[in-house]
């Protein structure tokens, strides 16, 4: 890939904060921090709006947000780790470490009976399981009878109220919505790839994360909850009521980061700040190693970084809209393909994954550039809202990404 000489116009990125703002005087959101990183510095931090309204306390640049999707990166880097060490490869049958799924049957239907069943074609790999090709479904990916069953059976998408091993147990119960490798369906794969890691490891999923990811490169803020002694860095998730006209901070988000959860979720568990998931994105950006610490070779980042999905998988819709027109999916992110059709801004070859609650990151190898965003937006995971998506009207919660991201690379200049 052929790098470009751009450099960032500070003046330009200085005037970023004031489009934010103006998200902010809607009353739609409560704040944001973000990073902008290029070409091995760190060039802009911004903390705008306050992370505790009720308590009047301002964002900041440690302030520690609830990233959910966003742990799907990590967790899929130890696992990518594991398949280096010759542990594990993309091609293994995940039953050889999870009996739980040596027999599991699939819909007839997606959206059909629950028990309308047929055989699996063939098992479950590693691959499909940092693919999204599993045949594993979210509640609110799904529609018809697995939607609620997952929901009765699981619990919460980002937060299961189960132990790992009756989480797996329960799932492992229910049918797939689709053959194994037929399509990208988003689910708890990522969930199960962690289960996964610390089985093959032999210890929790956590420890694992840890001990691979986490303490090598020295993310000290980022973990499953927010211990006592930092919980007034973190930031209130918030949503904002229609009919109150106000933001209202959500309760069950509160209680959920000051526990650490017997099942640590590798699809959306993790917390953390700008300062610790620039030294993850950091990591990728420069092939594997940063500061002096390689956690993956150049070979396998660039595996991680290319699209695994056909064209005709990148037909099918995500989530009700068409969001593979402009890119694909490779080990754990999604990967820039068709840049002239995204809704915000990067180069062919960018790579990232976002999460629930607003937060996002980019990197940009080309312009060798890394984009953090962070708010804390409580959003309906529904499967009617998220079947409404593709036609709802745009408001400035929704729209403030794009124009942070255009922001940014309307900076970049010869």
């Amino acid at each position: 890939m052929k790098l470009t000489s751009k450099s960032l116009n500070r003046g330009a990125l200085a005037r970023i904060p004031e489009t934010l703002q103006a998200a902010l005087d809607t009353g739609e959101l409560s704040g944001f921090v973000t990073l902008v990183w290029h070409k091995g510095e760190i060039v802009q931090v911004d903390a705008i709006g306050q992370r505790d309204i009720e308590a009047g306390l301002p964002m900041q640049r440690d302030t520690i947000f609830a990233i959910a999707s966003m742990t799907k990166p990590v967790t899929t880097v130890a696992a990518l780790q594991l398949i280096e060490e010759g542990k594990l490869k993309l091609e293994s049958p995940i039953r050889e470490w999870l009996p739980e799924f040596s027999n599991p049957r699939v819909l007839k239907d997606a959206a059909g009976p629950i028990d309308d069943t047929e055989p699996v074609v063939r098992d479950i790999t590693v691959e499909d399981l940092m693919t999204h090709r599993s045949g594993l479904a979210y509640d609110f990916s799904s529609k018809g009878p697995i939607a609620k069953a997952i929901r009765e059976k699981l619990g919460g998408a980002i937060s299961p109220a189960k132990p790992p091993e009756a989480w797996l147990a329960d799932l492992a119960s229910l049918p797939l919505s689709y053959q194994p490798g037929e399509r990208m369906h988003y689910s708890l794969s990522t969930d199960v790839l962690g289960l996964l890691v610390g089985r093959v490891d032999g210890k929790s999923f956590r420890e694992s994360l840890k001990d691979r990811v986490l303490d090598p490169l020295n993310m000290s803020d980022t973990d499953f909850w927010v211990p006592p002694e930092k919980r007034d860095r973190a930031a209130n998730i918030y949503q904002f009521n229609v009919a109150a006209g106000k933001l209202l901070r959500a309760e069950w988000a509160v209680q959920r980061a000051s526990v650490l959860p017997s099942m640590c979720s590798g699809g959306g568990g993790l917390y953390s700040t700008v300062d610790d998931y620039i030294q993850f994105a950091h990591m990728l950006v420069d092939q594997g190693e940063v500061n002096g610490v390689r956690l993956l070779s150049e070979d396998t980042v660039q595996l991680m970084r290319t699209n695994r999905l056909t064209p005709e998988q990148r037909q099918m819709p995500f989530l009700g809209m068409p969001f593979w027109t402009a890119t694909g999916f490779g080990l754990g992110v999604s990967v820039v393909m068709d840049p002239e059709k995204l809704v915000g801004a990067g180069s062919k070859g960018s790579f990232g994954w976002p999460g629930a609650f607003g937060t996002w990151w980019q990197a940009d190898p080309q312009e060798q550039l890394i984009v953090i965003y962070m708010i804390q937006n409580d959003r309906d995971l529904s499967p009617e809202a998220i079947a409404a998506l593709s036609t709802a009207q745009p408001t400035a919660a929704t729209m403030a990404l794009p124009t942070f991201q255009k922001g940014v690379y309307a900076a970049l200049e010869d």
